[in-house]
């Protein structure tokens, strides 16, 4: 018999998989499950003067459409708002250029890990 796992431990076995991903392509990890009232950020990120927000999705059973369709116009306004929450409390980021990125799990067609860089802007 197979042991369920919830949608909550998969979330969190997806964002361990990314920050792996990061921390071997020279990223480190400032934090993790960022949240305020009005928002969330999955891993907040440093490499090469950005601090990098960044998104983790897993879609395995999507595709391409599927992932444009979750990080739509209001999903990415409320990761900008909380961005800007996080940099208005760690000034020591002040002078560092920022990015957002999406890392995109097991969607079909696409690299088991898929990092999209400067996914969107403000």
């Amino acid at each position: 018999m197979t042991e369920k796992i919830s949608s909550h431990e998969k979330g969190r076995q997806g964002e361990d998989r990314a920050c792996r991903y990061l921390v071997e392509h020279g990223y480190d990890i400032l934090a993790r499950n960022f949240r305020i009232r009005s928002g969330e950020i999955d891993i907040i990120a440093q490499k090469d003067g950005y601090i990098v927000f960044v998104e983790v999705k897993s879609l395995p059973h999507g595709d391409i459409d599927t992932l444009s369709s979750e990080l739509g116009i209001r999903k990415q306004q409320k990761i900008i708002k909380t961005a800007k929450y996080y940099l208005q409390n760690h000034r020591q980021y002040n002078y560092q250029y920022i990015r957002f990125d999406v890392l995109a799990l097991d969607v079909a067609g696409l690299e088991p890990v898929y990092h999209i860089i400067n996914a969107f802007s403000e």
